[in-house]
């Protein structure tokens, strides 16, 4: 018979091999020795009082590291300025956050100079965003190096009316299942969406004149209100339509990262044309039931997950690339 003592070892070992995995050089911890101080604890004593300012900072965090990592993967290559950089494409004219990762890297190379990436602050400044939201705090690993490659012509992002199975195709493209695609999504449950993003389904979905019928009518209703037909202002409207019995003293779910997203889909209250077929789809539906029907906590740990993921996709390492100065230009020779 074996002894509780011989199953708590190799209970151990299996934790410690689990804790032991990276996704290729990064690690948990990569500045620990490198710098005189906690590089970890300056991003999130900066990052956390923000967020509780401007709630806006973490969907805008969450876009921006997703927009890095699916072009050129995760080098912060997004950050950097030039008349064709990526910032400069169609997709990121409306990406917001740069100004804080500039905050955070300043005060990072005041501290340890020349050491920390902009990359790494892209993800660790997201992760802190996540945890001041109440999406709960996780280890991220780090060692990534900033790209020295910027092109406009380089982005090429799945948009908000793309099918379910062209998204899956995506984001397998970068190692990135579909179960973890969807969980991925669940980002959605915070911040908001422009009404030009969502006037076809409203008003002449796939040419037909009339309303995408995956949508709930009360939910059409409701929008169609926030954004007229025939306004020339580029209103804004919550991604997650939805409560939650998570919300305290009347605070919005759409400030808060937690599983309503889901549990508003399931009930055709997908405010995009994606974030409604998830639920819909045979690819993608099952998972999504999941997450709706589970704790909250479920979805925090399958979101957290897939963000690590997420950070090691296409990463460059070792002598790769640079550490850059500055997050908006490459270092001068």
């Amino acid at each position: 018979m074996v002894s509780a003592a011989a199953v708590a070892l190799t209970f151990a070992l299996v934790l410690a091999n689990f804790a032991d995995q990276s996704h290729g050089a990064l690690q948990e911890g990569f500045y620990k020795g490198k710098c005189n101080v906690d590089v970890e604890k300056i991003v999130s004593d900066i990052i956390t009082p923000l967020v509780g300012q401007k709630p806006w900072i973490t969907p805008a965090l969450l876009r921006l590291q997703f927009h890095d990592c699916f072009v050129n993967g995760c080098d912060a290559s997004i950050l950097l300025d030039g008349s064709s950089s990526e910032k400069t494409a169609i997709p990121n004219r409306s990406v917001r956050g740069y100004d804080v990762i500039d905050l955070v890297k300043a005060a990072i190379e005041k501290s340890c100079p020349g050491v920390v990436s902009c990359a790494d602050v892209v993800v660790m400044a997201t992760r802190d965003a996540v945890a001041a939201s109440k999406g709960g705090w996780y280890s991220v690993q780090t060692g990534r190096r900033d790209g020295l490659v910027s092109l406009a012509k380089n982005v090429n992002l799945p948009g908000s009316s793309i099918s379910v199975e062209n998204s899956a195709a995506i984001f397998n493209s970068k190692g990135i299942s579909t179960e973890d695609m969807v969980h991925l999504l669940g980002g959605h449950t915070i911040g908001v969406a422009h009404c030009s993003f969502i006037k076809n389904r409203l008003y002449n979905f796939n040419n037909t004149g009339s309303t995408d019928l995956t949508m709930q009518t009360e939910l059409a209703v409701f929008l169609k209100l926030k954004c007229p037909h025939t306004s020339t202002v580029d209103n804004t409207v919550d991604l997650d339509q939805g409560g939650s019995s998570l919300v305290i003293e009347g605070e919005p779910t759409s400030e808060i990262v937690d599983n309503s997203f889901y549990k508003q889909i399931v009930i055709r209250r997908g405010v995009l044309g994606i974030d409604q077929a998830l639920a819909l789809n045979k690819l993608t539906k099952d998972t999504v039931n999941k997450v709706a029907i589970s704790s909250n906590d479920y979805f925090l740990t399958k979101f957290q997950q897939a963000m690590v993921k997420l950070g090691a996709v296409e990463v460059l390492t070792g002598t790769q690339g640079e550490i850059r100065k500055s997050c908006r230009a490459i270092n001068k020779s």
